[in-house]
This record gives structure tokens, C-alpha cells and sequence, in this order.
């Protein structure tokens, strides 16, 4: 048995989990996992169907985007995911898809406010959209430019990837991260969530205000703050 089965199945399982909720279409998408102490991701074969994937099929690859264990071709996304694993020290799992309407903000180039507490549950911020990649990096390393665009952006704006776990890339679709592969999952989940919320918010209502501060500080800390009393 590989060393890395361990990744390969919360990498599967990760995976597995965006069609069922509705987040991607035919081979659209992929989950990655990390291993850091020993310096690997595990994530989805390129254009290989959901319904025939298996553990067995995640490709192993390092935080330099050089694939380690593996028959088939890794994501075409792999060096994004190995950007930000590199760079990103705190994070175990990535999630990039091309769900509905996060890719629709995405597309539009406008960061999705914060209309609600669902929204400000998870964020305390408006969601961000970075600006599409110009042409030099398009025309360069481009998945591994998408990586420092991500992080550029999200540095540029002073928001910390630990707190802030999820993005658009103008003309894109969107990424979002987690501790585990499972929390990104989730964060990618609780995205198109809010996305949709926020579209249909702008259609009942097209100069709906932003959230105020207190409903945000409110929502935000009683779910992360020092003393948080959500859940169990």
C-alpha cells in the first residue's frame, strides 16, 4: 500500500462531494489534499469523470508542482494548488470549481457584498474578486500564475488567507481553501451560497445596503470570535 493512501482517500472523498452538492458538471472542478510533513498534495486526474474515479487515481504531487506518485496526468489546475500550498503554510485542502454563480460574479469582476448575516456567518468582508490576469502571465506559466494572482491580490487588499478562505479570479471561477480538504469543500459550498444570495438580492433589490457593522461583528464573532457560543 502507497505511503500516501492516507491523502489519496480525503482527497477522493473530497471530491466526491462536489457533485453531489451541485458544484460541478462533468469533469468540471477538483479537491486537493496536503500532506505536510511530506510535502505532498493529492488531488483529481484531469478530465477523468467523477463516477469513475477512486482513490487509487489521485496523482501525487509536490509542493513545486512535479508529480511524485501517479499513472495519470494530474489536474490542469495542479500548479495553482501547489502555489498555494507552498506559500500558504496553514492550509490542507483546495477547492477549485466553476459553480454557477460564484463564476458568474467572477465573470462580472465584482467582489459579492455582504447583503446578510449568512454571508457575514463566514466573512466579515466582502468576497473578493481579483482582476483578471493580464497578458503576460496568460501567455506565461498560467496555472502557475493563477496561484500568485490569488495571493497578490488577497496581500494587496491586506486580508489573511487564514481568515478570508475563499476567492474569485476575474473571468474565471472561484478558489477557496481550508485547514482540511473537507473545510474547503465546505467553504466552496457556503461560496455559491452566498453568491446566489447575493444575485438574488441585487434582482428584489438593486441598491440593497451592505450589512451593517454590528449584524457583521455580531454573526462573525459569535461563530469565530474568543467567545463563540455557535454549535456544540
Amino acid at each position: 500500500m502507497s505511503k500516501y493512501q492516507d491523502i489519496r482517500q480525503a482527497a477522493y472523498d473530497a471530491n466526491m462531494q462536489l457533485p453531489k452538492l451541485g458544484l460541478v458538471l462533468f469533469t468540471f472542478g477538483n479537491v486537493s489534499a496536503a500532506d505536510r510533513s511530506s510535502g505532498v498534495f493529492a488531488i483529481k486526474p484531469s478530465g477523468v469523470p467523477y463516477d469513475e474515479l477512486t482513490p487509487e487515481k489521485m496523482v501525487i504531487v509536490d509542493f513545486d508542482g512535479n508529480t511524485v506518485e501517479g499513472t495519470l496526468r494530474p489536474s490542469s489546475d495542479t500548479k495553482t494548488h501547489a502555489v498555494l500550498y507552498k506559500h500558504w503554510e496553514k492550509i490542507g485542502g483546495i477547492v477549485h470549481t466553476h459553480s454557477t454563480y460564484a463564476t458568474a460574479w467572477a465573470q462580472a469582476q465584482r467582489d459579492i457584498p455582504i447583503f446578510g448575516t449568512t454571508h457575514a456567518d463566514h466573512n466579515t468582508v466582502n468576497i473578493p474578486c481579483a482582476p483578471p490576469m493580464d497578458d503576460k502571465m496568460i501567455q506565461g506559466d498560467y496555472e502557475y500564475e493563477t496561484g500568485f494572482q490569488i495571493m497578490d491580490y488577497l496581500k494587496a487588499k491586506g486580508m489573511s488567507y487564514e481568515e478570508v478562505e475563499m476567492v474569485l479570479v476575474g473571468n474565471h471561477a472561484p478558489f477557496t481553501w481550508g485547514k482540511t480538504a473537507d473545510k474547503a469543500v465546505y467553504n466552496s459550498a457556503v461560496l455559491e451560497e452566498i453568491a446566489r444570495m447575493a444575485y438574488l438580492t441585487e434582482q428584489i433589490r438593486a441598491d440593497a445596503p451592505r450589512l451593517k457593522d454590528s449584524l457583521i461583528k455580531k454573526h462573525y464573532e459569535r461563530k469565530h470570535g474568543p467567545h463563540s457560543y455557535y454549535g456544540q
